[in-house]
């Protein structure tokens, strides 16, 4: 059995050679606000669903309605979970342009949902163009 020197890192290198300083990453994840993490993940999470929509430049090259349903779906809770954790100010933006997803996967599913019913419906309740 090989023992490790103490001085040593037991992670194995990147591709650079070098090991990532996890102590400096988290100080630097300790030093951003709640409110930033949750719209930068949200903002994220609506460029994820807009590229499997197929609104992008490159079209339907992308287009996947099951991967932007997820997507929508988990942008909606994510917001209806942090409503109370974020103002009005970072919510107004978001509840716009995850409605705007919405109707924009409720045009492109062929096969169309029952009202209520489609991504993200659950939490934000029937979406009406």
């Amino acid at each position: 059995m090989s023992e490790t020197p103490q001085n040593e890192s037991t992670t194995a290198p990147d591709a650079s050679g070098d090991n990532p300083d996890f102590e400096a990453m988290a100080r630097d994840i300790a030093e951003v606000p709640a409110v930033e993490v949750i719209v930068t993940v949200a903002v994220n999470l609506m460029s994820a669903a807009a590229v499997k929509l197929g609104l992008t430049e490159e079209g339907d090259a992308h287009k996947d309605l099951d991967e932007a349903r997820k997507l929508i779906h988990a942008l909606a809770g994510l917001l209806d979970a942090s409503t109370t954790e974020i103002s009005s100010f970072h919510a107004a933006p978001l509840r716009d342009g995850l409605k705007s997803l919405q109707l924009a996967f409720r045009e492109a599913s062929l096969i169309p949902d029952e009202p209520g019913q489609g991504p993200g419906e659950k939490y934000t309740g029937r979406v009406f163009g």
